[in-house]
């Protein structure tokens, strides 16, 4: 779709309303776009318009058509839906995604700008809007602030979420490891959340995934030593992306993105043990 045919499309009438739009979050995935489901693609191919998220300090809001400066770096959503999306039908939301404390005035101001643009672009006519947001959009997921805070502000806009492939899922298959056989539970987890957390998910009988790793891996490395789970664990960095690495996990591997992943399988001692 061209951007005059988008804004023609776009355009407010008389018989349309906010009951009408359908804001969609569709997980793309960790990072490689052949990840996608069919759905999925689908969905974006069909949207009026993909919002992506981005940090906060590497765009300021906008609702303009094509916001996307030449030479701005990407974020992982918008690099992996580019493959389905042209350029002139993707918007950019940043988000404080790096802030720490819980809800931040910072973080708070995004969400609600973040909204203001999304429900812009409703009154302006588009009825059918995406989210693409990376893994799924029901798991640790920005989605789920931005449509209570567009529901918020247009009650009458519906919310609708096309699953996606996590990372947990993608460091699985790449490195081999099942995630959980038998009666083995399986706990996912932020490292955000504290030691504590990971601690007693470890001292349990099933596998750990911790996401966002990022500034507390050091302490995860000195609890996987400590309980004896480090030989066996995976860890998972800018998977689908370049710079990807997926291996062991030791000491050297301290600056971490913030979208890493790590995995620690559950103790098996032979097949079948846990049925």
């Amino acid at each position: 779709m061209s951007a005059d045919t988008q804004r023609a499309h776009a355009r407010p009438t008389a018989d349309v309303s906010p009951a009408d739009a359908t804001l969609t979050g569709v997980g793309v995935g960790p990072g490689d776009p052949e990840l996608l489901t069919v759905k999925a693609v689908r969905i974006l191919r069909e949207a009026d318009v993909v919002f992506v998220p981005v940090m906060a300090d590497r765009v300021a809001p906008t609702a303009t058509a094509g916001a996307t400066p030449p030479g701005a770096e990407a974020g992982r959503a918008e690099a992996t839906v580019r493959e389905y999306v042209p350029a002139d039908r993707l918007r950019r939301l940043p988000f404080a995604l790096d802030d720490r404390g819980g809800v931040t005035a910072r973080r708070a101001a995004a969400w609600d700008d973040a909204a203001r643009v999304v429900v812009e672009a409703i009154d302006a006519g588009a009825r059918s809007l995406t989210f693409a947001t990376i893994g799924d959009p029901n798991v640790y997921s920005t989605f789920g602030y931005l449509a209570q805070s567009v529901r918020a502000l247009r009650p009458a806009v519906r919310v609708a979420t096309v699953p996606g492939v996590t990372a947990m899922q993608e460091l699985a298959a790449r490195s081999g490891t099942p995630l959980c056989e038998g009666r083995e539970p399986l706990t996912l987890l932020p490292a955000t959340a504290g030691l504590a957390l990971f601690a007693d998910a470890l001292a349990g009988p099933g596998t750990v995934v911790a996401y966002k790793g990022w500034r507390r891996h050091p302490e995860l490395l000195a609890e996987l030593r400590r309980q004896g789970r480090l030989a066996d664990a995976v860890l998972g960095r800018s998977l689908g992306l370049p710079g990807e690495r997926i291996g062991p996990v030791d000491d050297t591997e301290h600056d971490l993105p913030y979208l890493s992943t790590l995995l620690v399988p559950a103790r098996r001692e032979h097949r079948g043990g846990k049925l």
